[in-house]
């Protein structure tokens, strides 16, 4: 005789193991900026020095008080100095130092028609190129300019704000490269020159004919008024290195 059927137990499903996640990438490191070089910071202690007039034009550089005063050896001190001396903003003379250069009226003649080549063709390529928000950014450089009238320095740093804003909207590297260290030889006498009485309006009415200029994506106008503009500031330039 058969035997009964004998219920099955159902088999119990394996639970299933869950995958073991894959192992992250390190995210990656970071590396630290690493601080300019010694030479170079004193570089720019010495250059900040110069332009605020603290080393007057033609005065000798003490390299042994500066380096006391800075807490270092004269090593990274001179290197400092070699760096000045190819920016044009120091003199080296063999066996007597180092000095703060001096612009002459034709150094500062030649400087003045360089930068009025230079910017004016940067002009020309921002009128041809610049996008609406380059323009808008130009227009509130020239607000900040329009407000400094009643303080120098504040003025002469809004406007060089500006030519350099003006600058990279036209672009090339090259050309920005070789005005930097032409507007440097500019700063030598900032200090102790005066600007000619009306210069600054002079100057505002030029920068807006120059925006309106960049506006009409007129060119030629922007590169004829900003000649004009480096040839009026050269002008009113009594032997002083009136910035324009």
């Amino acid at each position: 005789m058969a035997s009964p059927d004998r219920k099955r137990t159902p088999a119990l499903a394996t639970p299933a193991t869950p995958a073991t996640p894959a192992p992250r990438a390190p995210a990656p490191r970071v590396a630290a900026l690493a601080a300019p070089p010694l030479y170079l910071q004193v570089a720019e202690q010495l250059r900040a020095r110069i332009f605020d007039g603290q080393l007057a034009p033609g005065a000798w550089v003490d390299e042994l008080r500066l380096a006391a005063e800075f807490g270092i050896s004269r090593t990274p001190l001179r290197e400092a100095l070699k760096v000045l001396a190819v920016e044009g903003l120091v003199t080296m003379k063999p066996r007597r130092g180092a000095y703060v250069a001096e612009a002459s009226r034709h150094d500062v003649a030649d400087v003045y028609h360089l930068l009025a080549l230079l910017e004016a063709d940067a002009a020309a390529d921002a009128a041809r190129h610049a996008s609406e928000a380059d323009l808008a950014r130009l227009q509130t450089l020239h607000a900040a300019l329009e407000a400094q009238t009643r303080r120098r320095d504040a003025f002469l740093a809004a406007n060089e704000a500006f030519h350099i804003a003006l600058l990279q909207v036209a672009g090339n590297r090259w050309r920005q490269q070789i005005v930097a260290d032409l507007r440097k030889v500019m700063k030598l006498n900032r200090h102790h020159s005066l600007v000619r009485a009306g210069r600054i309006a002079e100057s505002l009415a030029e920068h807006r004919d120059l925006m309106a200029a960049l506006r009409a994506r007129d060119a030629d106008a922007a590169r004829r008024l900003t000649q004009a503009h480096f040839h009026a500031g050269l002008a009113a330039a009594t032997g002083a290195t009136n910035e324009v």
